[in-house]
């Protein structure tokens, strides 16, 4: 295989001149460009990733940890990540890990490693004393609040958020409330079940197991929550839904079985997705872009600026008012 030195030769040029080909530099005139990229073509040069990796001591790709690519709210927050990756010239590796720890750990590895410059965790199984040791090898960013942890973080206060809409609820005259969620044990999900405990203990209301709803994540789940509703000999009047996907599924179900939205069941979701203002879905915004965004603008900048210190970083949210309240 050809190297730069016969290119270099091949093109009548300078081995400098044909580094800064290779490696897109501006100040090359169009030219020496032309004749370069020429040579390269007669002699069927590729060049050595590794080996170019290991000169700049980067490789320009950054990692992104997330358990499903067919979510909403993980697609969306990639949306915001490949944004501000293609606007900086980086790519991307995803790793989808299903929540099995050993996948997670591949992840990370592969950071050690030095495969990959940074690593983007959208969510995940492992503990955050699991995970803090490789930020020795180069930026780790949460997209959710790591508390003491050492690890960078990009999040909302998902408490505050929940309680948001428990309380808008409440404004408006609900006493019966449900919730919708996805992990039982998940940090955001534990948050999430306390702001409705203490939202209920502050009118009085005893907390209904059987109103409250596990492993919610798409349509077909919101469909199978409306179906246990109609079962029930007493049923929620509102419902708290931390996914709009799940919300329209709860919508369109209870609807094809006579239950009006909202005169006999409210619902909020989460996210805002595109699918909630479709149906006109009160929501609360989580800014899943913009923190998907921000996370990788962090990670960029740690890498570029070689820091180590952790940076925390809190959204706000807002609840959209529309029709299902």
């Amino acid at each position: 295989m050809a190297n730069i030195r016969q290119i270099a030769k091949e093109a009548g040029v300078s081995v400098t001149t044909v580094s800064r080909v290779l490696n897109n530099h501006a100040y090359v005139s169009e030219e020496k460009r032309k004749a370069v990229l020429e040579a390269i073509n007669r002699l069927n040069y590729s060049r050595n990733l590794n080996a170019i990796h290991l000169i700049k001591g980067k490789t320009n790709i950054v990692g992104v940890m997330l358990p499903y690519i067919n979510h909403a709210y993980f697609a969306r927050l990639l949306e915001g990540i490949a944004s501000e990756a293609l606007r900086s010239n980086y790519q991307l590796i995803l790793f989808q890990t299903d929540y099995n720890p050993e996948e997670e750990m591949k992840a990370l590895n592969m950071l050690k490693m030095k495969q990959i410059d940074g690593l983007i965790i959208c969510s995940k199984a492992l503990e955050w004393g699991q995970i803090e040791p490789f930020t020795e090898d180069g930026p780790v960013l949460a997209c959710e609040d790591t508390g003491d942890a050492a690890i960078s973080s990009i999040y909302i206060d998902h408490y505050a958020g929940f309680q948001q809409g428990l309380f808008y609820l409440m404004e408006r005259g609900h006493r019966h409330i449900g919730y919708c969620l996805g992990r039982v044990n998940s940090n955001n999900s534990q948050a999430r079940r306390n702001a409705y405990v203490d939202a209920l203990a502050f009118i009085d209301e005893v907390v209904r197991e059987e109103w409250m709803f596990y492993q919610c994540y798409s349509i077909e789940d919101g469909v199978k929550v409306a179906n246990k509703m109609l079962t029930m000999k007493e049923r929620p009047t509102a419902l708290l839904v931390a996914s709009d996907q799940v919300a329209v599924g709860i919508m369109m179900e209870a609807e094809k079985n006579g239950i009006r939205i909202p005169e006999d069941l409210a619902i909020i979701g989460f996210d805002n997705q595109p699918i909630a203002e479709v149906f006109d879905l009160t929501t609360i915004d989580n800014q899943l872009f913009e923190m998907g965004s921000s996370a990788f603008r962090i990670v960029h900048n740690q890498i570029t600026k070689k820091k180590r210190e952790p940076q925390k970083c809190k959204l706000e949210f807002r609840l959209i008012e529309r029709s299902t309240v």
